[in-house]
């Protein structure tokens, strides 16, 4: 649901969280700065798999594709919690979300799209920078492996585990992502990159 680099995240987000219930807000920290050349080079890609989301009221997965290029993307999810196919597209100002459950819901930003789905305020818009092994602010904190690449991830809330299949992967296969809530609950968000293009 992400209008710009951030949309493309919060869109896969919002189709897989439909049925999930309300959380805290975490307030956004300041977004890395990024020249438009950089922008179009690590922002336009494809991949699909499989993204799973367990909360404390549910739990349930879907079948994504994901085509971001630039400050343009499409998602396609399918098997959503039972909703059947879910369309997100985004460009800077406009996201929609098209599902024959919900119709079709439209919002200025990726966050707006997620309150108005599915009641849920977070800041997940740095997914776009997670799937590229990268931190999306100045204050994440991140931890690296035996090749150097980046392993885990803590930011905005969220701790991102970052799996890759082999020691030869620059880019992970499945991130494991955990909110963690009161009394010891989490929310987790399992996302695993089948293919990439």
């Amino acid at each position: 649901m992400h209008l710009t680099n951030k949309l493309s995240l919060s869109c896969i987000m919002t189709t897989v969280l439909l049925m999930s219930g309300c959380q805290t807000y975490i307030q956004p920290q300041k977004t890395l700065q990024k020249s438009p050349e950089n922008i179009l080079q690590k922002d336009t890609f494809q991949i699909d798999g499989k993204i799973g989301v367990r909360t404390v009221q549910q739990s349930g997965s879907a079948f994504y594709t994901w085509s971001q290029q630039g400050n343009h993307f499409t998602i396609d999810l399918t098997g959503a919690l039972g909703i059947g196919k879910t369309h997100i597209e985004g460009s800077p100002g406009q996201v929609t979300l098209t599902s024959a459950k919900t119709g079709t819901i439209s919002a200025t930003s990726p966050e707006e799209l997620l309150e108005k789905a599915t009641g849920w305020q977070t800041p997940i818009t740095h997914l776009i920078q997670w799937v590229q092994a990268k931190p999306a602010t100045v204050e994440a904190k991140t931890t690296q492996d035996a090749q150097h690449r980046i392993s885990e991830i803590i930011e905005d809330g969220w701790n991102v585990t970052l799996i890759y299949n082999d020691e030869s992967q620059k880019l992970p296969n499945k991130l494991i992502l955990k909110q963690s809530l009161s009394n010891q609950e989490e929310n987790r968000i399992t996302m695993v990159i089948q293919n990439r293009a």
